[in-house]
C-alpha cells in the first residue's frame, strides 16, 4: 500500500469531512448530536485558517490532519516554537494500516524544516488509547501539566509533545 501525503484541495473537502466525522463517530469519541461534529465537517473553514493535509491511498483520500502555530485560529495549545496538529483522522476501514503513522511522521518531518519550530504538540481525547500508543511509538511524551478539558463538557484532553532534536 502506497501512502501519499499532500496539501488538501477544495476537491478533497467532502472526503475529509466524511472521513473525519466517521472516524470520531466510529471510535466512540462523539455522538451524532454533538455540535463538534459540525466543526469537524467544516473543512473549508479549517483550510482557510490552518494547513490541512490529506493522506492518499491508491489515489483516494484516506485521512487528514490540520496544522497550526501559536496564536492561529486552529491552535488550542501551541506555544511559541511549537507546531500543533489537530483533527487527525483516518478512514475507519483503513485504520491500523499505517496511514496515521505516515501523517504524524510527515508532520514531524515538516516541523523540522521550520526554523522557528522546536516542538510538535497535540491534544487527544483521554479515551483515544490507540492514538496515544501511536504518538508514543513516534517519540511523543505526555505533558500532563498542560492537560485541559472542553469548557462545559466532561471531556478530558491530554497533551502530548515531541521535542525536535537539532
Amino acid at each position: 500500500m502506497s501512502i501519499t501525503i499532500r496539501p488538501a484541495t477544495a476537491a478533497d473537502y467532502d472526503d475529509v469531512a466524511r472521513i473525519t466525522q466517521q472516524a470520531y463517530l466510529a471510535g466512540g469519541h462523539l455522538r451524532e448530536e454533538d455540535e463538534y461534529l459540525q466543526t469537524l465537517g467544516d473543512v473549508a473553514h479549517r483550510a482557510e485558517h490552518a494547513i490541512v493535509w490529506v493522506a492518499e491511498v491508491d489515489g483516494r483520500v484516506a485521512g487528514s490532519v490540520a496544522l497550526s502555530l501559536e496564536g492561529e485560529a486552529y491552535s488550542d495549545i501551541a506555544r511559541a516554537g511549537e507546531l500543533e496538529f489537530r483533527m487527525l483522522a483516518v478512514d475507519p476501514q483503513l485504520q491500523r494500516g499505517g496511514v496515521g503513522r505516515a501523517l504524524v511522521q510527515a508532520i514531524v518531518d515538516y516541523a523540522r524544516t521550520l526554523d522557528s519550530v522546536h516542538t510538535v504538540s497535540l491534544t487527544s481525547v483521554d479515551n483515544m488509547a490507540g492514538a496515544h500508543r501511536l504518538y508514543e511509538s513516534l517519540g511523543f511524551v505526555r505533558a500532563p501539566e498542560r492537560d485541559w478539558s472542553v469548557p462545559g463538557e466532561d471531556i478530558g484532553l491530554l497533551v502530548f509533545v515531541k521535542e525536535l532534536a537539532g
